[in-house]
């Protein structure tokens, strides 16, 4: 049984407008997202590998027919395909100890899924697994992305623990290069690159971060040789210690109770407090797995994202915080009537008023804006970890931490020593891929991916740009959009996978996008979004949009294709269908290309 919904008081619209307003005024700071840290130079440290010690390799000077960079779900999600489409020369690239991405990185207490595991985890209907509980954790998680690259035979030719420092085309040998920071030099006809946005790690912009003589790390870098204990919490090693944590958005919000379990003291340094929603977890019933009929996940995906994109369906298989969410959007626009959005908020902010017991602590752990101006949350347990005796809410009113000093933290004026630092600071989302990724790409007459895209992108279908021939962008812009970022990745998977088996069938040596087919889908991408990008603009600062300073125009046309990713899907498994690839190019015909045929 979940929890029950608090009542909610009779509200203004009008005062709680205001609210929302002031709210984010206090909130805007002028550097935008630049008020976050790189992690290089003397921060560097905060990116090594603290789970896999590095193994020695000599570099690799060879030939792949696809090159796949990245190894997170992207990554597997298109050399599955691809392999299942009977490509046997493929290597991935991942600069992680193993396959998993993000899931490699995430290694914190308490993470787990927000995404139903159902409709989140892919290729499980592929690789015949079910996971064990509706949100599952962690390391469950990343299992199932190694059991991906096991089942498709990614290792064989992988390169993990390696990172991707150069990309380019020859038009002469109709080859990519790639390099890397290992002295690999190999070449590939084809190449897929996945620019997740959750790859770099940030730190925020504080002053003295750098002087800080204490512990620190990021929480996608967790030290269990410091913490002692694993995912699950029992962190011996704080009991003595004084912990901060910066931080208060997904990744903070679930390991924050299990750092409040763990530590003799801790300090939650919070700027704006996330929206709490009940998660309400539970096993897998053996039942109902057992009665899944083929075709069940992408059929729960579609239903679970028609809600996303504010349609309807005759029964909501999810049924979920999310849902709970997007049921009430308007179908006018997609975007989230104001005074249903008011009302869910409202029951967020009673949550909080029935759980936390300091009405001081409740008050600032309320959110005041709209429900999905930041990412939405839910957890069972990270409210009432406010009522232990040794968690201090240390709210900034906005503000944000001042300083860091050599032993503490600066907030409002008034230091918090602390022995252990934690930045749960999230990723570098907002940043121009080349700097996210480390590597830029180079096309076509040596142009580069970067300078094509600095006035703003350019694609057909967010996968593909003139210039760069048989080359593959999986990203999350002008494609479209859902809550649920793996079935985008899945759309995408099974789009690229069916443009490089046409290319393959038709022995032609490459097939780009041409430069009218991009110009009407970047159009297409721009018209459609109008509507989100205004209500982005009032919305708290966030990497949403871009700390409350979005360019509208750059926004409208990079974003996403706003009718969400099962109108997208439909489109462009439509346009393949008809067999007229119209918007492709594909080259001549080679002896290599009908040899890869064969």
């Amino acid at each position: 049984m979940g929890e029950s919904v608090p009542s909610v008081r009779p509200f203004d619209p009008d005062a709680l407008r205001e609210k929302y307003r002031a709210e984010r005024e206090k909130r805007l700071r002028a550097e935008g997202s630049a008020q976050y840290r790189q992690v290089t130079h003397e921060l560097a440290h905060y990116v090594d590998d603290p789970y896999l010690p590095r193994v020695e390799r000599e570099p690799v000077r060879d030939e792949v027919e696809v090159a796949v960079i990245g190894g997170g779900f992207g990554g597997l999600l298109v050399a599955g395909r691809l392999r299942a489409a009977g490509v046997q020369s493929l290597r991935v690239v991942e600069q992680g100890g193993d396959f998993g991405g993000t899931w490699y990185w995430n290694r914190y207490p308490g993470a787990a899924c927000d995404t139903e595991a159902y409709i989140y985890l892919p290729l499980l209907e592929e690789v015949g697994y079910i996971p064990t509980e509706k949100y599952v954790k962690g390391p469950e998680i990343y299992e199932h992305a190694r059991r991906i690259a096991r089942h498709f035979d990614l290792y064989r030719e992988a390169l993990l623990q390696t990172r991707v420092t150069d990309v380019s085309y020859s038009d002469v040998e109709q080859r990519w290069t790639i390099e890397t920071d290992r002295g690999d030099r190999f070449q590939a006809r084809f190449v897929v690159m996945t620019a997740g946005s959750m790859v770099k790690p940030k730190l925020p912009g504080v002053p003295g971060i750098e002087n800080f003589k204490g512990h620190s790390f990021h929480t996608t870098r967790w030290d269990y040789d410091y913490t002692g204990g694993d995912s699950t919490g029992g962190m011996t090693g704080l009991a003595d210690k004084r912990v901060g944590i910066i931080g208060t958005g997904a990744t903070g919000i679930q390991a924050i109770p299990h750092l409040g379990a763990s530590a003799g003291r801790l300090f939650v340094f919070q700027r704006t407090p996330s929206a709490v929603n009940v998660r309400n977890n539970r096993p897998t019933d053996p039942e109902w797995a057992a009665s899944l009929q083929p075709g069940w996940q992408r059929e729960r995906m579609e239903n679970f994202s028609t809600y996303v994109a504010g349609g309807d369906a005759e029964t909501d298989l999810v049924n979920d915080g999310w849902t709970a969410i997007y049921r009430l959007r308007a179908l006018s626009g997609g975007v989230l009537d104001e005074l249903a959005d008011f009302q869910k908020m409202e029951e967020i902010r009673a949550r909080v008023e029935s759980i936390v017991e300091d009405p001081v602590v409740a008050d600032a752990l309320k959110p005041w804006y709209r429900a999905l101006c930041k990412r939405p949350t839910f957890h069972d347990e990270y409210l009432d970890t406010f009522n232990r005796p040794n968690v201090t809410l240390v709210d900034s009113d906005g503000r944000g931490v001042e300083r860091i000093t050599e032993n503490a933290v600066v907030v409002n004026g008034v230091e918090y020593e602390v022995d252990c630092l934690i930045f749960a600071s999230g990723f570098a989302v907002a940043a121009p891929f080349a700097s996210r990724l480390g590597y830029d790409v180079c096309g076509r007459d040596g142009l580069a991916l970067s300078e094509k895209f600095k006035t703003g992108l350019s694609t057909l279908h967010g996968m593909q740009t003139n210039g760069f021939p048989n080359f593959f962008i999986v990203a999350m812009n002008q494609v479209g959009i859902s809550s649920n970022q793996t079935h985008v990745l899945d759309a995408q998977s099974r789009h690229i996978a069916g443009v490089i088996a046409e290319t393959r069938r038709r022995g032609a040596a490459t097939v780009e996008a041409t430069v009218a087919a991009e110009q009407e889908w970047v159009e297409t991408v721009y018209q459609a979004s109008r509507a989100n990008a205004a209500f982005l603009e009032s919305c708290t600062p966030g990497y949403y949009n871009n700390e409350g300073q979005p360019n509208v125009e750059r926004f409208r046309r990079n974003g996403a294709y706003s009718p969400g990713i099962v109108a997208f899907d439909h489109l462009i498994e439509a346009w393949r269908a008809d067999g007229k690839w119209e918007g492709l190019a594909f080259d001549s015909v080679t002896a290599d290309a009908v040899e890869a045929v064969e």
